[in-house]
């Protein structure tokens, strides 16, 4: 499998591989993966399930992109490269986390004393030079930015409502102290390789599964992500025919989160539409690109993490960040159908979007973060009724799995981006329509389908599971799954788009 070209790595970005690594394949990552298995056994007593619980299964950050709301677009770049440092710090922290088990075992304070502890201080430099670059570019960084510094321990629990990390968001938390002594009777040290899939960190889980037949229909409780067309207002639809990335294009960048940051995202993604997409791109770059879509106006690009079937092939990124270095391991699988569509709104007509407009639908850090922003959906072809926000599903014979993301379709009218990335559009109301002077846009819908082989679930384990790309310390949860989009139509492409909508017509 091929690549787009990616710059060089930065001696930071380096060490983090050397960690991650040992993190993938050391044998820290073995007593890793043994705390999972017993915490999650179907038939583990209550004592087991409540001291494993207790242990500190990753790192809850307060989500500090989320919080920057009035950042100047001269300070942009910089406090992207903060951003992203933080990031890497988390991941890092992580590593250590999961490498360390057998230490943890005999000192209830070293996950506090020897790395959040550690990663606060770190995380406080990183927050001061952000409110530096804000107030370089002439704008008023927030008062006591040092308070998003500290991290916790959390369980590995899915989450509850959430509060992007400033509380516990429903979590299991323990500041790093509740170690409960050792292990508890189970052996978790033993060096038995249970649940670990080849990726050291672990995950996903049994309990990340559930069996299609068990989901209600059009019980998906998430308000993200409604349809935004239906019998009213614009009902027309326009299909964008980019392929499957049979060009192979895959990096783990993230050109709208951070741009200019070799591995920003520090998972793989999937491109269709834009060639020329990767953390170095510039609008420039992206509208003189080549595209897959067979319509050669539309030049958008789409993107979202790989899905993996973790049976142990070594990819092309096996040892590299975002991949293998980072627990993301096994054979990356290739959509059979990815379905790319725009559609109306119920109450009125859309308006174009302006070009280079930049939409991300999901949170990638949704386990630790809380759902406020999740928007994943995952169900099977001939069940499609039934859609799991917090689940992969395990698909019938004959049935394949289904990916959906329904995007904002809401604009705020003038920004093609904001400081966080989302407050410049907006899922539509509960009857459709556009609140607070937003403006309705062609809603965009991507419908991924891919052939699974169905993991098998036996006493609480699950064999060769397919999860998501992520960022290491989201555990590979259904819930992080997220995509996105810049828009790179030609005006008369996106013109045809709105009047094929607001006119009732289905146009490809």
């Amino acid at each position: 499998m091929g690549r787009n070209t990616r710059k060089r790595r930065s001696p930071l970005a380096t060490k983090v591989v050397a960690g991650a690594a040992a993190l993938a394949v050391g044998g820290g990552g073995l007593v890793w993966a043994n705390f999972y298995a017993s915490a999650h056994e179907s038939d583990s007593s209550h004592h087991r399930t409540r001291s494993a619980g207790a242990q500190v299964a990753t790192i809850q950050c307060p989500d500090v992109g989320q919080k920057l709301r009035n950042v100047p677009r001269g300070a942009r770049s910089g406090v992207d490269k903060e951003l992203a440092r933080l990031d890497e710090q988390i991941t890092e922290a992580y590593a250590r986390l999961a490498s360390t088990r057998q230490a943890q075992s005999g000192d209830s304070a070293y996950v506090q004393n020897a790395i959040l502890g550690p990663l606060k201080s770190k995380r406080t430099a990183a927050l001061d030079r952000i409110g530096i670059n804000i107030r370089r570019g002439g704008g008023d960084a927030p008062g006591g930015l040092d308070r998003f510094a500290e991290c916790r321990g959390m369980g590995a629990d899915q989450p509850g409502d959430g509060d992007n990390g400033d509380g516990n968001g429903g979590q299991d938390q323990d500041n790093g102290q509740g170690q409960d002594g050792g292990q508890d009777d189970g052996g978790q040290d033993d060096g038995q390789n249970q649940g670990d899939n080849g990726n050291g960190a672990a995950g996903p889980f049994a309990d990340d599964f559930v069996d299609i037949n068990d989901v209600q229909p059009n019980s998906r409780d998430l308000e993200n992500g409604l349809a935004a067309n239906g019998d009213g207002g614009s009902t027309g639809s326009f299909t964008a025919a980019c392929g499957v990335n049979e060009n192979n294009l895959f990096n783990s960048d993230n050109l709208i989160v951070a741009p200019g940051v070799d591995n920003g995202a520090h998972h793989t993604h999937d491109y269709v539409g834009n060639q020329n997409n990767n953390a170095f791109s510039s609008d420039d770059d992206l509208a003189g690109a080549d595209t897959s879509c067979q319509n050669q106006g539309d030049k958008s690009t789409y993107y979202w993490p790989v899905l993996r079937l973790q049976d142990g092939t070594q990819e092309f990124d096996a040892n590299d960040l975002g991949g293998g270095a980072e627990g993301n391991v096994g054979k990356i699988l290739k959509a059979t159908e990815a379905e790319i569509k725009f559609v109306g709104n119920q109450q009125s007509d859309v308006v174009a979007m302006p070009k280079f407009l930049r939409i991300i639908t999901g949170d990638a850090k949704a386990f630790t973060n809380g759902v406020a922003n999740a928007n994943s959906s995952f169900s099977c072809t001939g069940f499609e009724d039934r859609q799991v926000t917090d689940k992969y599903v395990l698909c019938p014979e004959g049935s394949q799995v289904v990916r959906t993301s329904n995007f904002q379709s809401c604009w705020d009218g003038q920004n093609i981006d904001s400081a966080n990335h989302r407050d410049h559009v907006a899922f539509v109301q509960q009857d459709g329509s556009c609140a607070n002077g937003f403006q309705a846009i062609p809603q965009l819908q991507v419908r991924l389908v891919y052939d699974v082989p169905a993991p098998t679930v036996e006493n609480g384990q699950v064999q060769n599971p397919y999860a998501v790309d992520g960022f290491p310390e989201q555990l590979h949860k259904p819930i992080t799954d997220h995509n996105d989009f810049i828009n790179v139509m030609d005006e008369n492409l996106m013109n045809e788009v709105v009047d094929c909508i607001n006119g009732g017509e289905d146009c490809q």
